[in-house]
């Protein structure tokens, strides 16, 4: 029993080892260098060689693999943890207690996730003097690590790298202040190695405690290359969340009322009496031989759980026709409910082509069509508000293909697609999709042509993500556009078991303002 035990264990770290390509790799050995002395890391090149490593000091075992799921935790390779008996909660629900990355170390972490290749090089020549030329800098981990090399770099050392943070970017500034603050401020705490990414299926975030609050020092992953509708530069970041988050936010210098004015004129009007509603479409049974949507229940509730949670009133739709949809829509177009209210969320699961959904009776409407009822001239009491849309249907019968193979579940006959045919280009898609009119939002799980996945268990890839992402950075008070590249970056590393279905979604949009939600009470 025990031989199968040992045997088992080491199944499942060949199994992560597979798994994990050079990047993840290297974010291990950098998230592991407070454990493991630099010299034995820098022997390291694959996975298998840090569990060796992290065996001998007796920090991994068949008993305990809860380090590891940490690590892949923060590296954000929440898929493998099924494979070592975990689940992305239960990790969250013992970091508090049982983490081991420090503090120091997520911090340099996530800014490594905000330094772009252009900044490594930026970075390095501006440290020119101080880095050996024979030692390759070529990442944003190598830099970091070649910075600790020279003692240039600790965790009361933080000179040099905020020099680099203040000529390539401000806002990774503010992520080594925060720090500085919170080690300031709680250097004992029992919390202080917690990571506050937290994140849950369903339901709200779990709650904490002012004096137990962190911050997450977590950076968006920018992925501005495949998200075509985003401007490359867009400044989504915002610090006016209300809540514990601002527990640990920098105090603004200067006149506060007259920055205080600036940012409100530059958000949506978000705090009236009523924040809005939220209609949920679930499309399951059809028609007409499509088939049927199984697992689509855990998206609508997922959905309904956190847009409750920000304050909107749901109202949830299952298994309506084509016309069925549009008589709902036109109820709502000329409804008197919206005059005090924030603004509109329009989510549709169901199947779908391109630039259309399906309703149960097997029958299409345009995306347009959709989003064309609340324009300002057809629904004048949401003139100059928000209106976000967010599509859970395949645009096509195309499979993206994977740059590098992961896993997603064990079981490829549990994924499904919500897709009949491919049509139009992406830029076709968000002409046809996006009303001239201003203030649509429209988030697709897609980009066009291509199929989009649903687990018959755990929901589809993108709502899930949006969910999460919701719970996640609402309350440190990030803007939708920077919540739905979160998104985009989470679902991009998706794949089935045989690592050959991949998805990325796309967001369109005529927003003329940020939309911030503001933090639940």
């Amino acid at each position: 029993m025990e031989e199968d035990n040992t045997m088992k264990f080491h199944q499942q770290l060949l199994a992560i080892d597979d798994n994990l390509g050079k990047e993840d790799v290297d974010a291990l050995k950098f998230l592991c260098s407070d454990f493991i002395s630099l010299k034995k890391l820098e022997t390291v090149e694959s996975a298998q060689d840090i569990f060796q490593l992290l065996m001998k000091k007796n920090l991994l075992n068949k008993e305990d693999t809860f380090l590891l799921a940490e690590l892949l935790y923060r590296i954000k390779c929440i898929f493998l943890l099924q494979k070592i008996g975990y689940t992305k909660e239960e990790v969250q629900d013992k970091l508090p207690l049982r983490g081991m990355v420090s503090e120091y170390r997520q911090m340099l972490y996530e800014i490594s996730e905000g330094l772009t290749e252009e900044d490594v090089k930026n970075a390095t020549f501006l440290l020119r003097d101080h880095i050996p030329k024979k030692q390759s800098t070529t990442s944003a981990l190598e830099l970091l690590t070649s910075l600790e090399k020279q003692d240039l770099l600790a965790k009361t050392k933080t000179d040099k790298l905020e020099i680099i943070c203040e000529k390539i970017s401000p806002d990774l500034l503010k992520k080594v202040e925060r720090y500085k603050q919170r080690t300031a401020s709680h250097p004992s705490h029992p919390g202080f190695q917690e990571s506050s990414f937290w994140e849950s299926s369903v339901g709200y975030p779990p709650k904490k405690s002012a004096d137990s609050y962190t911050e997450e020092l977590g950076s968006l992953r920018w992925h501005n290359e495949t998200l075509h509708s985003l401007p490359a530069n867009q400044d989504v970041r915002a610090g006016n969340a209300s809540g514990p988050s601002e527990l640990h936010l920098p105090r603004p210098m200067g006149d506060e009322k007259s920055k205080s004015s600036a940012k409100t004129s530059d958000c949506y009007k978000m705090d009236g009496p009523h924040r809005g509603y939220c209609l949920i479409f679930n499309n399951i049974n059809f028609e007409g031989g499509l088939t049927r949507r199984t697992g689509s229940q855990k998206d609508a509730l997922g959905l309904e759980n956190v847009f409750t949670w920000l304050g909107l009133e749901v109202k949830k739709y299952d298994d309506k026709t084509s016309v069925e949809m549009e008589n709902i829509l036109k109820d709502w177009q000329s409804s008197e409910s919206w005059k005090d209210k924030d603004c509109l969320v329009c989510c549709i699961l169901s199947h779908g082509e391109s630039g259309k959904i399906y309703g149960t009776d097997a029958c299409l409407i345009s995306i347009r069509t959709i989003m064309s009822y609340f324009t300002a001239k057809r629904c004048p009491q949401l003139a100059k508000k928000p209106k976000l849309f967010f599509i859970q249907a395949c645009q096509g019968e195309k499979t993206q293909q994977p740059v590098y193979l992961e896993t997603d579940t064990n079981n490829r006959a549990n994924l499904g697609a919500d897709a009949q045919s491919s049509g139009f280009s992406s830029l076709q898609l968000m002409t046809l999709s996006i009303p001239e009119e201003a203030d649509f939002l429209l988030g697709m799980a897609t980009v066009d042509g291509y199929l989009s996945f649903r687990h018959i268990h755990q929901g589809t890839w993108y709502i899930q993500a949006l969910c999460d992402k919701l719970r996640a950075l609402v309350p440190r008070g990030e803007d939708i556009l920077s919540i739905l590249t979160e998104v985009n970056a989470d679902v991009s590393k998706r794949a089935d078991a045989q690592g050959q279905k991949k998805q990325m979604p796309q967001p369109a949009y005529t927003l003329r303002k940020k939309l911030i939600f503001p933090m639940p009470k």
